[in-house]
């Protein structure tokens, strides 16, 4: 599919952008713990996450709001470390009902579907 980032709008005290790279394979958006704090996002719980060698971490999970594309939500963020990637997760998408145009390297809109 290829790589690609993104320009998120986040907003909590203070409002701030930052490009992301989006990663459907995370199921959280992963932010730096400084850029969080910056803006006045606060940690509501620890939560442990299994890394891809498949070592064990604890990271803190907060809640923020995004902006992409004028489709705007609130979605857990988890306050990553030093070594720690920045990626847009699949929840986030799901949250703002965005999916990946693999050819385009783009989000784009998607219907939310009805189950009767």
């Amino acid at each position: 599919m290829g790589v690609f980032s993104v320009k998120v709008l986040f907003k909590a005290e203070k409002t701030a952008e930052k490009e992301l790279i989006v990663d459907t394979g995370s199921v959280y958006t992963w932010v730096s713990r400084k850029f969080l704090e910056d803006i006045g996002v606060k940690p509501k719980r620890k939560r442990h996450f299994k890394t891809i060698t498949g070592r064990v971490v604890e990271r803190d999970v907060g809640e923020v709001t995004i902006v992409i594309d004028g489709e705007e939500g609130t979605i857990p963020v988890v306050f990553a470390e030093d070594k720690d990637q920045e990626v847009l997760g699949a929840t986030a998408l799901e949250i703002l009902g965005l999916e990946i145009d693999p050819t385009a390297k783009r989000l784009r809109k998607i219907k939310a579907l009805l189950a009767l």
